[in-house]
């Protein structure tokens, strides 16, 4: 069985330790873990590995974030990957930092890349894994914030929120999205 994980991030180096690249972070952990590379193909760095009897298709979009639907239909309609196989990783604001949640579809909530993926999709029916990055800013600001660097704090606490993030998405694959919803949400 394939599945699609789609970490959302802006590419180049001056966004590399923002909130906003959390899910490029979270796949690079998960790629590392397994001791493979990404690679540069169509629309972003794809990286595949296998869970057991599952296949991984690792895809952090080079379109920037307010385009990654075009990448994410573009890798689901070559791979033939079913909705319910892409599970998007995504920052929140809504959630306090490392939190995680794992959710079966839903609205964009303001995200726009989310916002863009649910266009180029046509449905909000695809599982998403929101990371919590707080939101620690003053009124018309928010932009800054989420391009911003994490906190020294957070930053030394983040290894281990990102790990529980990997296992999550690895529960995902292995154990279906209501297993890990119940295993990781709010914790």
């Amino acid at each position: 069985m394939k599945y699609l994980i789609v970490g959302l991030g802006n590419p180049g180096t001056e966004y590399r330790d923002t909130r906003h690249n959390i899910g490029f972070r979270i796949l690079d952990a998960l790629a590392g873990a397994s001791n493979i590379a990404f690679e540069t193909a169509r629309y972003g760095d794809i990286a595949r590995m296998r869970l057991k009897n599952k296949q991984l298709i690792l895809l952090k979009p080079n379109t920037y974030m307010n385009l990654s639907g075009n990448a994410v239909r573009y890798w689901k309609d070559k791979e033939s990957i079913e909705l319910e196989n892409i599970l998007v990783v995504v920052d929140d604001l809504a959630l306090p930092f490392g939190a995680i949640r794992l959710r079966g579809k839903g609205s964009d909530a303001g995200h726009n890349g989310l916002k863009n993926i649910t266009a180029m999709l046509g449905s909000d029916a695809y599982p998403r894994l929101r990371f919590g990055i707080g939101n620690e800013f003053s009124r018309g600001h928010q932009v800054d914030f989420v391009l911003g660097a994490f906190t020294l704090d957070e930053r030394q606490t983040l290894p281990t929120r990102i790990e529980n993030a990997v296992e999550a998405v690895k529960d995902f694959c292995l154990a279906g999205l209501s297993h890990a919803m119940c295993r990781f949400n709010n914790k």
